[in-house]
């Protein structure tokens, strides 16, 4: 599979889920077919290319289309505000 194409596949697969954050492995569901490493990259590209958002609490990280859900900014605020 081209880089384009795997990108492709990733966006509609998580468009498609109802939750707006999910971890790398379940990306792995919308690409069984790619190789840890390459998908690892595409997913980075498409973090640095901002259309996905990486949430990371520190011992994990999730991913999530950019403007669905909250962002890691949006969520700490919130969490700040309850103390």
């Amino acid at each position: 599979m081209e880089k384009e194409e795997i990108k492709k596949a990733i966006i509609e697969w998580a468009s498609k889920q109802k939750k707006t954050k999910f971890y790398f492995k379940d990306m792995q569901k919308a690409v069984p077919d790619v190789k840890l490493k390459e998908l690892k990259k595409v997913v980075t590209e498409l973090v640095q290319d901002e259309v996905l958002d990486l949430f990371s609490t520190g011992s994990t990280s999730l991913y999530g289309l950019k403007g669905r859900g909250l962002t890691e900014a949006q969520t700490l605020g919130k969490e700040e505000e309850k103390k």
